[in-house]
């Protein structure tokens, strides 16, 4: 078995898994679930929490050093402390991505799990817009919670996913956050999932959301900040504010040639790419003993160099190649 099962045949070393915890939301996103909804996994085919600790384990034990909790939302699984606790207990950094709805009731149990870094998805600052993208009225829960979670000492990065003629009027309202927060917030291309009507008159690109940035503050008030290694984002910053943003380009300049992802989906199985048509089932030769690793590895060295294959916009337009994907909802934020 060759050591290094999380290298792909391009030379990426893959060291940042991402687990979703459960195909459940308490919101119905539109570019994130179908206006009809999904059918749900069987409950028996969602992994319990001893089989997402084993698996993440191995991941572990073979060079993985970040692990992210996703969902659907990830804090309305009943035993969500459970598997924090568990998973606390690998040496690795944990992070979660959540609509932060119900996070104030967690967030002592986050402490206590060394959970401090959260990515909370928040698309628009007007509730009604917000009420019209999530199909539920929650957002002066939101909006005081991110505030509670900021005056607890977490570190936010706030996820927009811009789609235009919805939001894109709101990028300064959004950067105008982060005068006086020290929060970074990501503007994320609208990308294409099966039943969310994506096309491309919908795409507010990097490039558009630079211009009006450039435009609103002044070319020479626009400062390029250092990205992280491995990061999936474009950073930012207005002299003189205190919080940063950033712009994560998955559609228009896509960031494959640095990945170092993995994605485990709630049914426990693998994706190699967000982009994938294809992904492998974990969780059923896990209860029937197998050894994943020939699995894992077969996975890794199938990955497209970009985008699940999908290497042009031409590509990414054509609806029979993203519409074999999943829905959003169902891969993990």
């Amino acid at each position: 078995m060759n050591a290094e099962i999380l290298k792909d045949t391009f030379g990426r070393q893959h060291t940042y898994l991402r687990i979703s915890l459960t195909e459940l939301c308490n919101l119905r996103c539109t570019y994130c679930m179908p206006a009809d909804g999904i059918q749900l996994s069987p409950r028996s085919h969602i992994m319990n929490f001893d089989e997402i600790y084993d698996i993440a384990k191995l991941f572990v034990s073979h060079g993985v050093s970040k692990i992210r909790l996703t969902g659907g939302e990830p804090l309305v699984r009943k035993d969500v402390e459970i598997i924090l606790r568990k998973l606390a207990t690998l040496p690795v950094a944990l992070s979660m991505t959540t609509n932060a709805v119900i996070i104030d009731r967690y967030i002592q149990v986050l402490k206590e799990c060394g959970i401090l870094n959260l990515n909370v998805s928040l698309d628009s600052l007007d509730s009604e817009k917000f009420k019209i993208l999530t199909r539920r009225d929650n957002f002066e829960k939101v909006f005081h919670n991110i505030h509670l979670l900021i005056k607890e000492g977490f570190s936010i990065k706030l996820n927009v996913v811009l789609i235009k003629g919805v939001n894109d009027d709101e990028i300064v309202d959004f950067i105008n956050l982060t005068r006086d927060i020290d929060i970074n917030v990501r503007f994320i291309e609208f990308m294409p999932f099966d039943g969310n009507a994506w096309n491309k008159q919908k795409l507010v690109s990097y490039s558009d959301i630079m211009a009006i940035v450039e435009e609103a503050y002044g070319i020479e008030r626009v400062d390029r900040i250092k990205d992280a290694p491995n990061d999936t984002s474009k950073n930012y910053k207005i002299k003189e504010h205190k919080g940063s943003f950033a712009i994560i380009s998955s559609v228009t300049n896509p960031f494959c040639d640095s990945c170092n992802r993995i994605r485990l989906t709630a049914n426990g199985r693998i994706k190699n790419c967000l982009f994938s048509a294809t992904e492998s089932d974990l969780l059923t030769p896990l209860r029937d003993g197998q050894d994943l690793r020939p699995i894992i590895q077969k996975v890794m060295q199938s990955k497209f160099k970009v985008r699940g294959g999908m290497d042009t916009l031409e590509k990414l337009e054509t609806p029979n190649l993203h519409e074999k994907n999943r829905s959003m909802i169902t891969i993990g934020g």
